[in-house]
C-alpha cells in the first residue's frame, strides 16, 4: 500500500477495479479526514481544553500529559473511523462489480440449518444478494452469533463467533436428501465409535476416500439413501473437496437450504470470491445429481 498522498481515491478504484481488501483506501481516508478543518478544530481544542483544566486543577506535568494522551486519542478515533470508510468503501465496490445488491446494516439469515440457528444472538454484519456462480442465486454474508456465559464470579461475558457464509436454495434435492452435512474434521478419530453410538437423527456418511475422511465428517439422516450419496459424492466432487475447496470450509443442507461457510469474516476479494465459488460448486452439484 502507498504512502496515503499516492492513495488512489474512490472513485479510481472502482474506475480501473476492485481494491484487494477493506484495508486497502484507510490510509488515503486517514490522510484525508486529518486534512479537515474540522477534524484538527476539534482535536486541537479537545486537547486545550484537558490541558486547561489539569493545569489548573491538577498541575503543568499532568496537564501536559493529559494533553498528550488526549491528542493520541483523537488520532486513534481518526484512524477507526477512516478504517469503517475503507471497509464500506470496498464492499459497495466488490459489490457492484459482482453484480451483488449491498446492505451494511445489520440483517438476519433464515434459520434454516445449525450453524444459522446457533447462539443467544445472531446476524448478518454486511449482506450480499445476487448471482453467486453460473445459474447460482443466492446470499453472501458476514455471519455472527453470539453465546452468552457466566463465568465463576457470577460476570456474564458475551462470546462471538465469526463466519462467511454463502446460502442459497437447492430445492431440486430436498427429497432426495432432506439432511447434508460435511463438517471439518476435529477431535481424535479414535473417538468416532463412541459419538456415533449417541447419535439418533443422522449418521455418519464412510466413503472410499482416506484423504476425505481425514479432512471432514460427513453425516446424514438415517434414512437417507446410500447409494444416492455415493453417487453425489463422485470422484471429481471428493477431489474438488480436498484439494480445491477454501480453507476451513463446510457446509450443511437442510430441506434444500444450502449454507456454505468458512471461520471469520473475509475482508477480502479473494476470500469472498473462494465462498461464493464453493457456494456454486456445491449447489450445482446436488442439483446435478437430483436432476440425475
Amino acid at each position: 500500500m502507498g504512502s496515503p498522498e499516492t492513495e488512489p481515491s474512490v472513485t479510481e478504484v472502482a474506475a480501473t477495479g476492485v481494491p484487494d481488501d477493506a484495508d486497502d483506501l484507510r490510509g488515503y481516508h486517514f490522510s484525508r479526514l486529518m486534512r479537515t478543518p474540522l477534524t484538527l478544530v476539534l482535536i486541537a481544542a479537545l486537547t486545550a481544553v484537558v490541558f486547561v483544566a489539569c493545569l489548573i486543577f491538577i498541575g503543568a506535568l499532568v496537564g501536559a500529559g493529559g494533553a498528550i494522551v488526549t491528542l493520541l486519542l483523537g488520532v486513534v478515533i481518526v484512524f477507526v473511523i477512516a478504517d469503517q470508510r475503507a471497509a464500506n468503501d470496498f464492499f459497495e465496490v466488490y459489490a457492484e462489480q459482482r453484480g451483488l445488491t449491498l446492505i451494511h446494516e445489520r440483517g438476519r439469515l433464515p434459520q434454516a440449518t445449525p450453524l444459522l440457528r446457533k447462539g443467544d444472538d445472531r446476524y448478518t454484519e454486511r449482506t450480499m444478494t445476487g448471482r453467486l456462480a453460473d445459474s447460482v442465486h443466492g446470499t453472501l454474508a458476514l455471519f455472527t452469533y453470539e453465546e452468552e456465559t457466566t463465568n465463576s464470579e457470577g460476570q456474564s461475558e458475551t462470546n462471538y463467533y465469526r463466519y462467511t457464509v454463502g446460502f442459497t436454495q437447492v430445492d431440486e434435492c430436498a427429497e432426495r436428501v432432506p439432511e447434508l452435512y460435511c463438517q471439518r474434521k476435529f477431535g481424535l478419530r479414535a473417538l468416532e465409535k463412541f459419538e456415533d453410538v449417541f447419535r439418533t437423527k443422522k449418521e455418519r456418511v464412510k466413503l472410499e476416500s482416506e484423504v476425505l475422511d481425514r479432512k471432514y465428517e460427513i453425516f446424514a439422516g438415517t434414512e437417507q439413501d446410500a447409494v444416492w450419496l455415493r453417487r453425489l459424492f463422485s470422484p471429481t466432487f471428493i477431489v474438488w473437496l480436498t484439494d480445491s475447496a477454501p480453507d476451513k470450509f463446510a457446509f450443511e443442507l437442510v430441506d434444500g437450504n444450502l449454507c456454505c461457510y468458512v471461520n471469520g469474516h473475509q475482508d477480502d476479494a479473494e476470500g469472498l470470491d473462494s465462498v461464493a465459488v464453493a457456494t456454486g460448486a456445491v449447489a450445482t452439484r446436488l442439483r446435478e445429481e437430483a436432476l440425475e
